[in-house]
């Protein structure tokens, strides 16, 4: 595999990603009345969402600049962690929010020569 396309597997992973945290951020400033509900048994406001949307959308975009992509990476991890608590607090099933953030990181560490190279040492 030739380094270009290599790099054009990499940007698309990471806009698979982005694209998955941007959407999910645009969508919890317009939610519909029944995920109002399930957010609400959760414990969560509308207003909650709003700025769980904002977390969401700054960390996504941070996650897909280049320069910013490890800040990023730790922040839609402790999003995703605190997801995982959420879910796992209210008995919901974890498998998603795990998958996802297993994902994340899987697009990070193949992105970014230098977290590679922190975290396994090559």
């Amino acid at each position: 595999m030739t380094d270009k396309t290599k790099n054009v597997i990499q940007w698309i992973a990471s806009g698979l990603v982005g694209a998955i945290f941007l959407m999910s951020g645009t969508m919890k400033f317009n939610l519909p009345a029944d995920a109002l509900t399930q957010m609400a048994s959760q414990g969560l406001t509308p207003a909650m969402a709003k700025n769980l949307a904002i977390i969401e959308i700054l960390s996504a975009i941070l996650f897909l600049i280049p320069r910013t992509s490890v800040l990023g990476t730790l922040l839609l991890t402790a999003y995703m962690g605190g997801a995982i608590a959420t879910h796992f607090t209210h008995g919901q099933p974890l498998m998603a929010p795990c998958v996802i953030l297993a994902v994340v990181w899987i697009v990070s560490v193949w992105r970014n020569a230098e977290l590679k190279s922190r975290l396994f040492g090559q």
